[in-house]
């Protein structure tokens, strides 16, 4: 195993891992299974977990900036979620969000807008939307056409985004207009013959993107022109997010699933070593 590997939560095998959130208030970091149904967070003072069956499939939480609780993009659509006692309570529906579609990745800008795709549950359709849930709860359809919609991130400047389509391994740069509007998608990269499928990303605080390599079992590293220029290497082929936590967001943390490998760490959450720091993630003003 590459020594700047570590295995967390070695009783926690997840099917689908996603979703990896930073709490600086809770010195806590959240992470979701998909397939399981479950919310995760381990305590950063004892590295204790504590899990929570959510009652359907849920890709993500987002804290909220002005109240306790979270934004979660579940399959239904958005919802209000609160922990201890848990509680879910719809929120707003992305339109069209055809039957047999999820959401599946998320992040929110330092606006406090949430940006968030979805995709066909069977992955048999390019029926996936990209939306923008804003603080008053409206939601608007921002692109459309994508199989597997994953991996929003967006820069540290705040003036563009990139998001994923894993199924044909293209990742699209999009310019945010100040009214949270997008402007035309360009290629950022295109993922070719021998390289993994790019799935969860995120930022590091020098302009650098950190991607998920899903079926390579790595997470690599892009300079601003698309050329990798990292590459740390796991023991399970299904890596499928990347996030910094800590209180020096100098600790990144990746999620892999266990679903569909035989490999013994399929499904581990793994802490990797980067020499590199993040940036915060932003809250939902709503």
């Amino acid at each position: 195993m590459n020594p700047a590997v570590r295995i967390i939560a070695r009783d926690r095998v997840d099917q689908l891992g996603e979703g990896l959130l930073w709490s600086p208030d809770q010195d806590a970091l959240f992470w979701v299974d998909i397939i399981g149904q479950r919310l995760n967070r381990l305590a950063f003072a004892d590295e204790a977990v504590t899990s929570w069956a959510i009652p359907e499939m849920i890709g993500w939480v987002i804290e909220r900036r002005d109240r306790p609780g979270f934004i979660a993009g579940l399959a239904s659509g958005f919802a209000e979620l609160s922990l201890d006692p848990l509680r879910v309570t719809p929120f707003a529906i992305p339109d069209p969000h055809p039957p047999g579609n999820r959401l599946n990745d998320a992040k929110a800008d330092a606006r406090g807008r949430i940006f968030a795709g979805s995709m066909a549950i069977a992955i048999d359709r390019a029926s996936g939307g990209f939306f923008r849930l804003d603080p008053d709860g409206s939601v608007t359809l921002l692109d459309s056409g994508y199989t597997v919609a994953n991996g929003p991130a967006i820069s540290p400047c705040g003036t563009f985004l990139l998001h994923t389509d894993s199924a044909p391994g293209s990742i699209w740069r999009f310019e945010i207009g100040d009214d949270g509007s997008l402007g035309p998608r360009t290629l950022f990269r295109q993922f070719g013959a021998g390289e993994g499928k790019p799935d969860g990303m995120t930022f590091d605080s020098d302009g650098g993107l950190w991607v998920a390599e899903w079926g390579a079992g790595r997470v690599s590293r892009f300079t601003p022109d698309g050329r990798r220029d990292t590459q740390v290497d796991l023991p399970a082929s299904q890596t499928s997010n990347c996030a910094f936590a800590g209180a020096g967001l100098d600790r990144m943390f990746v999620t892999s699933a266990a679903d569909g490998v035989t490999e013994a760490q399929g499904g581990a959450l793994f802490e990797i070593e980067t020499g590199r720091t993040g940036v915060l993630p932003h809250r939902f003003a709503g």
